[in-house]
């Protein structure tokens, strides 16, 4: 069964096209990743999906209907965690779960299960009185899922659930996505964190200037760049001008700076000609290291930008 799916989606905002005639499928049972840089494009599609946002064209359906601003019928099957905290924090936790269930028509004693249920799902039950905003910054985005997973949806749309908190948190917040994944929810997750979207995703689209450039699982966009490789080297000192002059080498697809080392995607195995060219520019190599293939480098290989750009 397809659970989501976007025909032909057009949106602009006055002279900006932020999205380009988007087509997005998305089967029951995926943990789907939505990958792109700033300003590609996730977030209004994410809006256009939910009904949030209008678009100017093409079409979206959720569960086989016609997604519209009114369909209540849809959106009770659809829990939304939001990038930024959407709770009240001089409300208790088990408060806010309360409050946001309730919206979905739970009433007594069954009201009082769905709260529970998801405040154990997320490990605060036993903080259930306290006010969130005494929480640490992991346990409120903990709650920030609870709220919105509390009426057990079977669409569950996640934007960048883990930003600003520590490992522990992150690793309890990823073990619960794919729990919730088991007990049959279906997933779109957008994250700026590479290793969460391969370790969580079933399938993968990369977006970039309002279109959806690639898509499939890691192993299919792996191959896409798979006579390609990654050069990564360590430098005591970086002469910027060094990218142009390697970007001019044969077979470099691109190069970039990351902190103190210096990345080239390159096709064949002109090593020497990179080595001479950071030589020439009076580069210090610390450690020359060849890499294989990963989500990264495909992305970079596709739109020229790191994820966090």
């Amino acid at each position: 069964m397809v659970v989501v799916k976007t025909q032909n989606l057009v949106k602009r905002y006055g002279d900006l096209l932020a999205l380009d005639n988007v087509n997005f499928d998305i089967e029951e049972g995926q943990i789907v990743g939505l990958l792109g840089p700033n300003g590609a494009g996730k977030s209004t599609l994410i809006s256009c999906i939910t009904s949030i946002s209008s678009y100017d064209s093409g079409s979206v359906e959720i569960f086989g209907k016609e997604m519209k601003q009114k369909a209540y019928d849809i959106k009770k099957d659809i829990g939304i965690v939001p990038q930024d905290l959407s709770f009240y924090p001089n409300m208790s936790a088990y408060g806010n779960v309360k409050f946001f269930s309730s919206l979905y028509g739970f009433k007594g004693k069954k009201l009082e299960e769905q709260v529970k249920k998801a405040l154990e799902f997320v490990g605060l039950w036993e903080k259930r009185k306290q006010k969130p905003k005494k929480y640490s910054g992991g346990m409120k985005r903990r709650l920030n899922i609870a709220c919105a997973i509390a009426h057990s949806p079977k669409l569950v749309i996640m934007d960048e659930p883990t930003v600003g908190i520590d490992p522990q948190s992150r690793n309890h917040i990823l073990d619960s996505i794919r729990t919730l994944n088991r007990q049959g929810a279906t997933i779109i997750y957008t994250s700026h964190y590479m290793e969460e979207v391969e370790t969580l995703c079933s399938h993968i689209n990369i977006m970039d200037n309002g279109r959806i450039i690639a898509s499939g699982t890691k192993a299919q966009l792996k191959n896409m760049v798979s006579d390609e490789s990654t050069l990564e080297i360590e430098l005591e000192n970086i002469a910027f001008n060094i990218i142009d002059k390697i970007k001019k080498i044969d077979g470099v697809v691109e190069a970039y700076i990351d902190n103190n080392r210096l990345l080239v995607v390159l096709r064949g195995k002109n090593i020497d000609e990179i080595l001479l060219a950071i030589n020439e520019s009076k580069g210090s190599i610390v450690s020359v290291n060849m890499k294989k293939c990963t989500l990264e480098d495909v992305f970079f290989s596709l739109t020229g930008r790191t994820l966090r750009d």
